[in-house]
């Protein structure tokens, strides 16, 4: 006997979640499956992935919070995640992702043979299917994810204060806790560089929390007073040598003790500001 699949339904419009709903029911006889929850967000979504059990989930791409898209970035990155099905109205560039990428997805109005069709072959997302879906289609995170112990944090992009990279992660930095994530920051900057400015080879801070930049004198540095935290990629100062007791500057980000400094290269930073 087939296992029987525990499906989650996800769109914004409960209309349409009633619609699959039908349709789910009118597959029971060629594929074993229970409808184990609904959501009508993405946000909804992950919390319900959390608690485990899911085997499927039919996803509509456009929704408020978080969409499909993003959906399917985060939940990529378990060690196991559940099968996915985008469900649409017909959008040109991310059917092109889709099927470029080997993604199933469903056209609205959906079909109960197309349907059936998809949970059969239904298939987990990798997480290089769901990047290049997102890089094609331009669409942005709302969130990062931080993943422990199978589960899935999500940190509102909105919410960081700063990002900088030490070795293999970056440390992520809210008002209320700091995250390891393990992410590219160059990666990072491509997909937010309009929210973030790089002011290091190591560091990007978010435009809206700079409340203003300090000349610092290096000799006070020399002495202890330091500046940032040292860092397993330590963030050099680079103060004017052909001063004696060169100065640097750093930014003043709000809600943040730590000051972080500005590289020469990244000078031109401060004008913007």
């Amino acid at each position: 006997m087939n296992a029987i699949s525990r499906i989650l339904i996800v769109d914004d419009e409960a209309p349409a979640r009633r619609r699959l709903r039908d349709l789910l029911d009118d597959c029971r006889e060629e594929f074993a499956l229970v409808i184990a929850d609904e959501a009508a967000n993405g946000v909804e979504a992950i919390e319900i992935i959390n608690q485990g059990g899911i085997d499927i989930v039919l996803t509509d791409i456009r929704m408020p919070l978080m969409d499909g898209l993003e959906v399917a970035r985060h939940v990529a990155k378990l060690d196991s995640p559940p099968k996915l099905v985008f469900t649409t109205a017909f959008d040109e560039y991310a059917v092109k992702a889709f099927e470029l990428n080997a993604i199933d997805y469903l056209l609205k109005p959906i079909k109960q043979e197309r349907l059936l069709a998809a949970l059969k072959k239904a298939s987990a997302v990798r997480i290089a299917q769901a990047e290049a879906v997102a890089l094609a289609t331009k669409a942005r995170r709302k969130h990062l994810s931080i993943h422990e112990r199978g589960k899935i944090i999500l940190v509102p992009v909105d919410d960081i204060i700063f990002l900088r990279a030490e070795l293999k992660y970056v440390t992520v930095k809210t008002l209320a806790k700091e995250y390891l994530l393990e992410e590219s920051l160059t990666k990072l900057e491509e997909e937010f560089g309009e929210m973030f400015a790089r002011i290091h080879r190591s560091a990007l801070i978010a435009r809206k929390a700079v409340t203003g930049f300090e000349k610092v004198s290096a000799s006070a540095a020399l002495r202890g007073e330091r500046v940032v935290e040292q860092s397993a990629e330590p963030m050099v100062i680079e103060a004017d040598k052909e001063e004696a007791g060169g100065s640097y500057w750093v930014v003043v980000l709000r809600g943040v003790e730590e000051k972080l400094p500005v590289s020469r290269r990244q000078q031109h930073v401060i004008r913007e500001f």
